[in-house]
């Protein structure tokens, strides 16, 4: 969705994410798998300034396994947006039991992220699988942010359907490689009404800036931030590029040139 830039982009507040009709200060979304223990966990999502934290139902102990540490006594839900999410998935019917399983752990919430994937190896999306789980979630109420894959016919028929956002690859899960494919993002925002998210493939701060750059309304990682040497410094990077992407949008970049100007006008000078 691409937005009409503000005239004051430097408080948050002033431009503020909104996802299904909630509004968030933080455009970084993050993931909470692969750290070492729960306690890295909570000081990089601290230091991210994430308000929005997505869990792998199938993965992670949100109150399923009673006895066991839980995810939420160190992301409380009254601080946090929980994002559930169906990571592990491989066919639209475990989704949905996924999505269905998250409702009833977080007393009735709605919002979910969705992915189907379809190659165990590349992590790419299921895109059938998906659009036939993102029909039945809809109906059942659900609000369903969507990864899929950066297709922009794709990513409008997921708006038709009645996501509340679209979150295109960057790049496969877990590779890095930043933002393969600029121009099918741009496409994609160009063209939306909801959310656009990245979601997939960064591997540093700059991937991030570029993609708000890009004119993307925020980004989902996880092992960007997870596997870096320390953790919760790239949380602060990432932090910081984000902020910087989305200010440098807003601000209106200027056009390329094959040669150098002066940076000052001779009009009018006497030599």
């Amino acid at each position: 969705m691409s937005p009409t830039p503000a005239a004051s982009p430097l408080d948050p507040s002033a431009d503020p994410l909104v996802v299904a009709g909630r509004t968030y200060r933080s455009r970084l979304l993050v993931g909470t798998g692969k750290y070492r223990d729960l306690e890295e966990t909570r000081l990089a999502v601290e230091a991210s300034g994430a308000e929005i934290v997505t869990v792998a139902v199938r993965r992670t102990n949100i109150g399923q396994n009673t006895g066991e540490p839980s995810l939420l006594d160190v992301l409380p839900p009254d601080r946090y947006t929980i994002l559930p999410n169906t990571a592990g998935c491989y066919d639209a019917e475990t989704a949905v039991r996924t999505c269905r399983l998250a409702r009833e752990l977080l007393d009735g919430h709605s919002l979910v992220k969705l992915e189907v994937l379809g190659d165990p190896k590349t992590l790419f999306p299921d895109v059938v699988q998906t659009l036939a789980a993102a029909e039945v979630l809809v109906r059942e109420g659900f609000q369903v942010m969507v990864y899929t894959n950066d297709d922009p016919i794709l990513a409008r028929r997921f708006e038709e359907l009645g996501c509340v956002a679209v979150m295109p690859l960057a790049a496969p899960i877990g590779s890095g490689l930043g933002i393969r494919n600029p121009y099918n993002i741009l496409t994609i925002v160009e063209n939306a009404k909801v959310p656009v998210l990245v979601d997939a493939g960064v591997g540093t701060a700059s991937d991030a800036a570029i993609a708000m750059e890009l004119g993307c309304d925020g980004v989902l990682m996880n092992t960007a931030i997870a596997a870096a040497k320390s953790p919760i410094l790239m949380a602060s990077a990432m932090r910081k590029a984000i902020e910087a992407g989305r200010e440098a949008f807003l601000a209106g970049r200027m056009p390329k040139k094959r040669f150098a100007s002066a940076s000052s006008p001779i009009e009018g000078t006497f030599f």
